[in-house]
């Protein structure tokens, strides 16, 4: 007898890889099915509008620890016109500083909150961050000038009196500080789903053609030299 010109777990050189369903569409051989899909678009865009709510109602703890924690500005009255008590001081720059520094962190806490309760990626929930996180920033910056010093810097200086420190109104000099959540938000959540995301499986050849996942072994597989 002669050998088979075919090894035993190649299939015949004469096989079509590609095989044609029942609609003549083709297909990829295999005996393992696909994957469950996923949620459907109309569930991730749900799930993404609940994420852009959340985040955009967290823009008012942000201005509120934006009053608590921004620096202020001392100002002072001669009686007709209103100057800086100090000149050199650089409590404007650390009101922006501590913006952007707040935002910062809401933006990272935002992000790995999605992830973790998610556990995984997709653009919808990326864009619902950036979303989320660029109107929070908004509200957080009116939220904080209507609830800092007056704006109203005349009226505050003859209500405090000549030679009388009163506070300058909250302003944000850098508007791009409002960009600081989500961007944050954007870098973090897609590099933690880089990381510690699910992948797919790697495709392994079978004797019935591509599978996602090896075959069990059989009856008589085992170490070699068994």
């Amino acid at each position: 007898m002669t050998a088979p010109l075919t090894p035993p777990h190649q299939p015949p050189p004469n096989d079509d890889p590609w095989q044609k369903g029942p609609s003549g569409a083709t297909r990829w051989p295999g005996p393992a099915e696909d994957p469950a899909p996923g949620p459907g678009i109309r569930a991730e865009l749900g799930q993404a509008a609940i994420v852009a709510v959340l985040v955009t109602v967290a823009g008012f703890v942000l201005g509120l620890l934006w009053v608590w924690l921004a620096p202020r500005v001392p100002l002072i009255s001669d009686g007709k016109n209103v100057f800086l008590k100090d000149s050199e001081g650089e409590q404007a720059i650390g009101a922006d500083g501590t913006f952007a520094l707040l935002a910062l962190g809401f933006g990272v806490v935002s992000a790995l909150a999605v992830f973790f309760f998610r556990r995984r990626g997709g653009v919808p929930l990326v864009l619902a961050l950036a979303v989320g996180g660029l109107l929070g920033s908004l509200i957080a910056w009116r939220l904080g000038l209507w609830l800092g010093p007056s704006d109203n810097v005349r009226s505050a200086a003859k209500h405090a009196g000549k030679g009388v420190t009163f506070d300058a109104p909250l302003r944000l000099a850098a508007k791009g500080a409002l960009l600081a959540w989500p961007v944050a938000a954007m870098v973090v959540h897609l590099g933690v789903t880089a990381v510690f995301g699910p992948r797919d499986p790697e495709p392994v050849w079978t004797p019935g053609g591509y599978a996602a996942t090896p075959p069990p072994p059989g009856p008589g597989d085992g170490p070699a030299g068994a």
